[in-house]
């Protein structure tokens, strides 16, 4: 078989279309980059749908945060805490053994699926590890600004969309951009942990890890891996590079703030 009708057969297989079967021996390079790359499509698809959605409530949960009503102020303090201080692969299992519960009573029995459950897992996760990030650039918003708002007339949504918001996403962006990288690398856990792989349809760290298992030699398969996941840190530092400038375009460019990748350890 050749590399191209590899490609053809296995390209999108992780989405449900070629080859049914996985293939059982003489693994080439071809198979290793096609299966691990076909499977990357998954950990896209969560981690940009879990940053689009979880921006916004991120955003939510750090003005509510900051408000000065206990009855707003502590959910929020709550939510970010409970998500904040536990691990997300044990999120993924309470999640997957909450999810089944609620299947086997007939009540939203589709968010058993990796795609919708473990998604959502991943949307609340990041949402407060964000909302964190932005509540403590709302807090740093220079009083100078607030004043001058106040001094042009603008008050309540105005002055908010205006300036605070602004200012805010400015500020947090380039702690954003390492919970983004973050978030990515962490879409490898979904089908690590609970939530099962349907018909093998499984993420990039689902197929390296098959092929390791065949081969018993995991030397090939997560060195490339990690080669795609570098290729996607570079797309996602050059994306939210891009937002960044938008975001400084007003200062000077001897002052902008520019994004740096720190690596986060222990999360």
């Amino acid at each position: 078989m050749t590399c191209s009708q590899t490609i053809i057969d296995y390209g999108l297989r992780s989405v449900g279309y070629g080859a049914r079967l996985l293939p059982k021996t003489d693994f080439t390079l071809c198979h290793h980059f096609t299966l691990i790359g076909s499977g990357l499509l998954w950990n896209i698809y969560f981690g940009a749908i879990a940053l689009l959605v979880g921006f916004f409530i991120a955003n939510a949960m750090a003005i509510a945060k900051a408000s000065p009503h206990d009855i707003v102020r502590k959910p929020a303090e709550w939510f970010i805490l409970v998500f904040r201080g536990s691990p997300l692969f044990i999120q993924f299992f309470l999640a997957y053994f909450i999810f089944l519960r609620l299947k086997q009573k007939g009540i939203l029995p589709w968010l058993t699926a990796a795609q919708v459950g473990a998604l959502v897992v991943l949307i609340l996760n990041t949402a407060a590890y964000s909302a964190e990030i932005f509540y403590g650039a709302l807090r740093s918003i220079p009083n100078g600004e607030v004043e001058a708002a106040d001094a042009y007339g603008l008050t309540g949504w105005k002055k908010f969309i205006r300036i605070i918001w602004p200012t805010t996403m400015r500020l947090a962006w380039p702690a954003y951009v390492n919970e983004a990288i973050f978030l990515f690398h962490a879409t490898t856990l979904v089908f690590f942990s609970g939530f099962p792989a349907w018909q093998q349809r499984g993420d990039a760290l689902y197929y390296a890890r098959y092929f390791a298992d065949k081969t018993f030699n995991p030397f090939l398969p997560y060195p490339i891996l990690a080669f795609y996941f570098i290729l996607l840190t570079l797309v996602v530092i050059g994306f939210f590079g891009i937002i960044n400038k938008r975001l400084n375009r007003h200062l000077p460019k001897d002052v902008r703030t520019r994004l740096r990748y720190r690596p986060q350890i222990i999360r």
